[in-house]
């Protein structure tokens, strides 16, 4: 965990506390690959005291074996997904990607200097829930209220952390987090996010305990999406998540991410779960070309800085 503070002073209530997608460090919020100022460092000079920190097991928080194996991703994944998508199609908002610096392959010195950036993490997504979300309660009791920055699979300890410290999580920047609700997209698992949102139980204003028909302790509907693809909501009438309900939350997308397709979903559980929670898509505030990386992207300090008003707002 490092602490920063502003070197003018802090000028904000409460310290914001960044948490990163899989196979990433706490760098992706200081600086881009390419040299630039990033998220982290914009937010220093506007006066927030800022904590980074690296997942259990991964990067400065080490690793022991007897928390089972881990999976580095490959290179050639980052450029499909992330980096070069546009010139692979995963998805058809990929066409719509113009925002990473340099060509996004392998060869190309910023998409290097981004892939050298990135470390092994654990595979077993349930273990590392459970990991985070009891490191997550032990820092906040240890520096009390925060606002909660996350980003893809980091996105699950966000609302694990609130879960389990409803008065101390002042509110939750999900940034394209990892969804959409009883899915994974990357690693195809079935048994994903059993609890909608995760894989480890969220207090539920009743406990998930109906076993539906896929196995999952909470009973799902599915929905057909506008790009024909099928996807889950609770049944209803839903369960609530009792301790999320009076934390504010802004769900933020890209128009040129995977997520633009089924962000949509996890706000609608969220939604459907009681939870307040806004849906800030990039393109309605006239800003274009970005995928999943986007804190890494040319435009990322118009990103941040739109999400900062929303910050101030609630603090």
């Amino acid at each position: 965990m490092e602490q920063l503070l502003p070197v003018n002073g802090i000028r904000h209530p409460w310290p914001l506390v960044f948490i990163q997608g899989a196979g990433q460090t706490a760098t992706n919020f200081l600086n881009t690959p390419d040299g630039r100022k990033d998220w982290a460092s914009w937010l220093l000079d506007q006066g927030y005291e800022v904590y980074l920190l690296d997942q259990s097991c991964r990067g400065r928080s080490s690793y022991h074996d007897s928390h089972g194996p881990t999976v580095t991703y490959p290179a050639e994944l980052a450029e499909k997904r992330w980096t070069a998508c546009r010139d692979f199609l995963l998805c058809p908002e990929a066409a719509l990607h113009t925002r990473w610096l340099g060509s996004g392959r392998m060869g190309d010195p910023i998409f290097d200097a981004y892939y050298a950036s990135t470390v092994p993490s654990l595979t077993d997504y349930a273990a590392e829930q459970a990991l985070m979300q009891a490191a997550g309660a032990s820092l906040l009791d240890r520096i009390g209220p925060a606002i909660l920055i996350t980003h893809s699979q980091g996105g699950t300890h966000g609302w694990l952390w609130a879960d389990a410290r409803p008065k101390m999580a002042k509110a939750i920047v999900a940034v394209e987090p990892s969804g959409p609700p009883f899915q994974s997209t990357i690693m195809k698992d079935a048994a994903a996010k059993q609890y909608g949102i995760t894989d480890v139980t969220l207090t539920y204003d009743a406990p998930p305990d109906r076993i539906d028909e896929r196995g999952r302790p909470l009973q799902s509907k599915e929905h057909i999406a506008a790009n024909g693809a099928t996807y889950l909501l609770q049944q209803e009438p839903a369960r609530r998540l009792r301790n999320l309900i009076d934390i504010p939350v802004v769900l933020e997308t890209g128009v040129a991410s995977s997520h633009a397709s089924y962000d949509l979903f996890t706000v609608q559980y969220l939604r459907q779960a009681g939870v307040k929670v806004e849906h800030l898509e990039l393109a309605d505030k006239d800003i274009h070309g970005n995928g999943h990386l986007q804190f890494l992207e040319l435009n990322n300090l118009d990103i941040i800085q739109l999400l900062e008003r929303w910050i101030a707002r609630i603090a």
